[in-house]
């Protein structure tokens, strides 16, 4: 059974009719710009082909009721305020109450999800679920909601109501990403544009390696590296860290006086640069030389960011040897997925690649796709 279709049956086996409709919304691969986000960076991420579907009808009774494949019972809400609702359910609740808050008349409704996105691998479930129902809600309440307007939406119902301090990366690209296109973003001025990705054209993929070692962005890690790029920027008397460039880079780091301060600093300001770089290489169609831009941005998260671990490292590392181009961890970190550039015709050896270099770590075997670049969130 399709995602779609498993959508539509848990809908009709909880409410017992038929859906008004199906709304669905991609996962993403960031392929570079890791915590530039919250920093008013640059971020260049892809959407997948994966992707949460929500089915949806009107609520006869005035409240949200919402239930999914995984937890076929509905969680009923009415009006809630942040943390009224707990659980995966709160990122249902978070989107009504950050959907209100912005001044919109939210239509009572019910939904049934459905979804491949893999849970808790740093491919954004979270913003896939909760762009799949902004978008639901606002076509079943005809609601004027501009599209530059509903990442921050979004990302307001998972900072607010959830509780998860993540930057607008993640539903910036599960609501505005396009097919064949990586998404440039300005995260201070949301501007963006449109990066054409082809990557069969010059025969290489995107190989995508879930080291299955989970993360969770509510826990203190997360929290504690923005934290410290804000006292960053503090010390350095600028409202962000995009704010110094990496000419500015050994002045500024002489300037801070705590080495951890330094090291957080020097990722985000040269993880800025090298989104720049790749931008401009891709505008080229250079695709094959961002490879060594894309294992810099792991170094640098490995050694000055510190979110990664041994699984996401291991296969970095494999998968270099295996001859690719480039790879790094991509999300928040602390477990999660890689990314790897390869040759198109090599997939399947790299993947094999990195699984013996997990068996001779007995890490849980990795799973491993293909990944392209896939559309935002729409009706189906």
């Amino acid at each position: 059974m399709s995602i779609p279709e498993a959508a539509r049956a848990a809908f009709t086996e909880a409410y017992g009719e038929e859906a008004a409709g199906l709304w669905a919304a991609p996962g993403r691969v960031n392929l570079i710009g890791e915590h530039t986000d919250y920093n008013d960076g640059f971020v260049l991420p892809f959407a997948l082909p994966q992707r949460t579907v929500a089915a949806a009808g009107p609520a006869p009774d005035g409240k949200w009721s919402v239930c999914s494949t995984l937890a076929p019972d509905p969680v009923v809400f009415g009006v809630t305020r942040p943390g009224e609702v707990t659980g995966w359910g709160a990122y249902v609740a978070g989107v009504v109450w950050a959907l209100t808050e912005a001044g919109f008349e939210v239509p009572p409704a019910r939904i049934a999800l459905a979804s491949d996105v893999p849970l808790g691998s740093g491919l954004s479930s979270s913003a896939a679920l909760e762009s799949a129902v902004l978008t639901a809600l606002i076509d079943l309440g005809g609601l004027d909601v501009p599209l530059e307007r509903r990442p921050a939406i979004a990302q307001r119902a998972e900072n607010d109501y959830v509780g998860a301090p993540t930057g607008i990366l993640d539903q910036s690209a599960s609501i505005r990403c396009q097919e064949g296109h990586a998404l440039f973003l300005d995260c201070r001025s949301y501007a963006i544009e449109q990066i054409p990705f082809d990557l069969a054209g010059q025969g290489l993929a995107i190989l995508v390696i879930n080291s299955n070692a989970p993360h969770q962005h509510v826990d203190g890690e997360y929290g504690a590296r923005r934290k410290s790029c804000e006292a960053a920027a503090s010390a350095l008397g600028v409202p962000a860290l995009r704010d110094v460039s990496v000419a500015e880079l050994a002045g500024a780091l002489e300037k801070l006086g705590d080495d951890v301060l330094r090291r957080r600093a020097r990722h985000i300001v040269t993880e800025n640069q090298r989104v720049l770089d790749t931008v401009a290489l891709l505008h080229e169609g250079r695709v094959r030389e961002i490879g060594p831009l894309l294992t810099a941005s792991h170094d640098s998260m490995r050694d000055d960011f510190e979110i990664t671990v041994d699984q996401v490292d291991t296969a970095v590392q494999a998968a270099l040897t295996a001859g690719a181009h480039g790879a790094r961890m991509t999300g928040g970190g602390f477990g999660g997925c890689v990314l790897a550039l390869i040759d198109a015709d090599r997939a399947e050896s790299t993947a094999a690649a990195v699984a013996d270099a997990y068996a001779q770590k007995g890490f849980t075997a990795p799973t491993s796709w293909v990944a392209t670049a896939g559309p935002g969130a729409a009706r189906i």
